[in-house]
């Protein structure tokens, strides 16, 4: 279902598109109950004046310009002082993807061509691609001006809504880096290669809401919960042989079909040209 209709705009090329949510909410959602009765807990809005219970089609917005006064805006007001360009999506200009701090981006959306706009909304993602680019852009978005990554994707484009610089906190606990040697550096290194391997999001998998759901229909059946067992990280006491082991246990894992003499052997030989 479509969450909003706009238009990409850069020189004088318009490409009308539909913005689609992109992510969906997949969580268990627990309800608050009465202790005493196991009652659902209700939540009334009512007016601070009358005390009436009051309904959403009893509500409207209202800004306090004064202690206790209020100017009412509606909807339609709002609509009515956005211009078109406002409403469209204005590309400022191109960046390199890698230039922007994942702490930018906010929302996502999955965005399509509408009818007649299929040949430039092509030619924009294809360009993208090509130059390894994402364009800025901003637009209007209920009453925020927002600022926005349009970015290239081998099967069409995502639009990500993004945070101003000043909404983004400074970072709360500074530490003082430590010096790291060539050969940590180089045993690290090693690590991150020994398990790189392409990212395939339908692999991972929400374990703890499988748990979950696993504790629900337990409770349901009314059979005793059980404590996991502790599965702890364990204490790093030496960097050094805590990498090699990782290095070694990544190694079996991605080529457990190899022989163990030339296991062994591959792997002095890795230990040697670390050394």
């Amino acid at each position: 279902m479509v969450s909003r209709k706009s238009v990409i705009t850069f020189g004088m090329v318009a490409i009308p598109i539909g913005m689609y949510t992109a992510t969906q909410d997949n969580d268990i959602h627990f309800n608050q109950l009465h202790k005493e009765d196991n009652s659902r807990i209700r939540y009334k809005k009512t007016c601070a004046h009358c005390g009436k219970e009051i309904v959403s089609g009893d509500i409207v917005k209202g800004f306090e310009y004064d202690k206790d006064k209020y100017v009412v805006i509606t909807d339609e007001e709002i609509e009515k002082i956005k211009t078109e360009k406002e409403k469209s999506i204005q590309i400022l200009h191109f960046a390199q993807l890698n230039q922007i701090s994942p702490v930018y981006y906010d929302k996502t959306y999955q965005a399509a061509p509408e009818a007649g706009g299929e040949k430039a909304f092509e030619l924009l993602r294809a360009a993208l691609m090509a130059e390894q680019k994402v364009a800025i852009g901003k637009a209007v978005m209920g009453t925020k001006d927002t600022l926005m990554a349009i970015i290239p994707r081998e099967d069409g484009i995502l639009i990500s809504t993004m945070y101003y610089a000043d909404d983004i906190k400074d970072l709360q606990k500074p530490y003082t880096k430590p010096e790291v040697s060539d050969q940590e550096l180089n045993l690290a290194k090693t690590l991150i290669n020994s398990m790189d391997t392409p990212f395939a999001p339908e692999a991972y998998k929400d374990e703890y809401q499988i748990k979950l759901r696993a504790l629900i229909e337990t409770k349901i059946s009314g059979q005793e919960v059980v404590a996991a067992e502790s599965e702890g990280p364990g204490k790093v006491i030496d960097l050094m042989e805590a990498l090699r082991a990782s290095v070694e246990k990544a190694n079996q894992e991605k080529a457990p079909e190899k022989p163990n003499q030339e296991r062994e052997s591959a792997n002095a030989k890795q230990e040697k040209d670390l050394a």
